[in-house]
């Protein structure tokens, strides 16, 4: 029975090939050293024409030429070309021992350095195999994603819920197969992974625990996406900060304000949400004029301006109904508020507004009916000041 450990093994080994080595005349040192090069130089030669290959490989992909199907196969290209590039450092690294006179290929084909070689080649494949889970799960998803919105062609709330949706489903996806694929590996490196369960269920149950708030926002982010509460692309106002969906995360929903502002809100504090592109919005206008004015002839004005940008093709779309007059809000100071508002696309009414402002400061300057602006009328007393003087009276705007 050999008894001999896989320490002693390659020392005698090592030692072997150095008194080899050193025992080399020159023409054996001379032809050892070209091959050496030799030996380089196709590693380095299968190297540039590997990378050539694999650049033209993925350019012949098939699929659109979009941003996702570039980052995707840009992805693969890396993970390709790191795999050739230990494979042909290795494959150098051992022919250059060989040539030396080291005997590594006969310690790996046996006993322990077998076991290493087996072991390494097993992880290698089970990691470029959670990659690959990894790429095919986020294109099936993205595959499954397009293919519901093509299906729902004019549903733009279907297409921004989809939209949220996804990074929810590429982030579970890619948690499950990562865990999955870590425990495999550890498996084959020998760490028993029962027990390393059972204490990350207990650990699980702790965390749960202490992590509520998590777990809460979590749930909330699912419920807001399910019940189609909010979406990507929906102007919203949460706990007084207001702007444009611009990611749901599986905690967090991120809002960019007017002035580039990204607010960051966790589900939990979304207690309130006032979203103002839901199915459809409205421009409210509260237009003020003179006592001495028409109201009537005002509210026919406004009309005749709603009507006009309907007709117009840069609004025609974005208008959805007539002009609703909600007639007098108030009997103000300095004139008479009139109330109306205007129907739009969802998240039209500002631009809607701003032109209908525009507009119908034109056609009420061109129709006789003024605008009120705050007006001061002093009164002198009888006999002015210092006498003599007749009343009168002066209007400052």
């Amino acid at each position: 029975m050999d008894t001999t450990t896989a320490s002693e093994t390659i020392i005698s080994s090592v030692r072997e090939s150095w008194v080899a080595l050193i025992t080399l005349g020159p023409a054996a040192l001379a032809l050892n050293v070209g091959l050496s090069v030799l030996a380089v130089a196709i590693a380095i030669a299968l190297g540039v024409l590997a990378r050539r290959l694999l650049r033209q490989g993925a350019r012949a992909v098939p699929g659109p030429a979009d941003a996702e199907k570039t980052i995707r196969t840009r992805r693969v290209a890396t993970l390709a070309w790191n795999v050739v590039e230990v494979a042909l450092v290795l494959a150098a690294l051992v022919t250059l021992a060989g040539i030396w006179g080291f005997d590594v290929l006969g310690w790996l084909s046996v006993g322990l350095g077998q076991q290493i070689v087996e072991a390494a080649i097993r992880i290698a494949i089970l990691a470029v195999a959670t990659f690959a889970a990894v790429e095919l799960a986020s294109l099936l998803i993205n595959r499954l994603l397009q293919r519901m919105a093509h299906s729902r062609e004019g549903q733009v709330r279907r297409t921004a819920q989809l939209n949220t949706i996804g990074p929810l489903l590429h982030g579970v996806a890619k948690g499950v197969i990562i865990i999955v694929g870590g425990m495999m590996i550890l498996a084959e490196v020998g760490v028993a992974i029962g027990p390393l369960l059972a204490g990350a269920g207990v650990v699980g149950l702790a965390v749960g625990f202490g992590a509520q708030t998590l777990v809460k926002d979590f749930l909330t982010g699912i419920f807001l996406v399910a019940e189609d509460i909010v979406a990507v692309g929906d102007v919203v106002d949460i706990n007084g900060a207001s702007g444009v969906v611009e990611q749901m995360t599986m905690r967090t929903i991120r809002l960019r304000g007017l002035d580039g502002t990204l607010h960051v809100l966790p589900y939990g504090e979304a207690q309130v949400i006032h979203n103002m592109t839901k199915t459809f919005s409205y421009h409210v206008a509260e237009l003020g004029i003179s006592y001495e004015s028409d109201i009537d002839k005002a509210f026919e004005v406004m009309a005749q301006v709603v009507e006009e940008m309907r007709a117009d093709p840069a609004f025609a779309d974005k208008i959805l109904e007539p002009l609703e007059i909600m007639d007098v809000l108030s009997l103000a100071d300095s004139g008479v508020v009139l109330r109306g508002r205007i129907k739009t696309e969802p998240g039209a009414q500002w631009g809607v507004g701003r032109a209908f402002n525009r507009r119908i400061k034109q056609a009420w300057d061109a129709a006789g009916i003024d605008i009120p602006y705050p007006h001061m009328h002093l009164v002198l007393p009888r006999g002015g000041v210092g006498g003599g003087e007749p009343p009168r009276a002066a209007a400052n705007g």
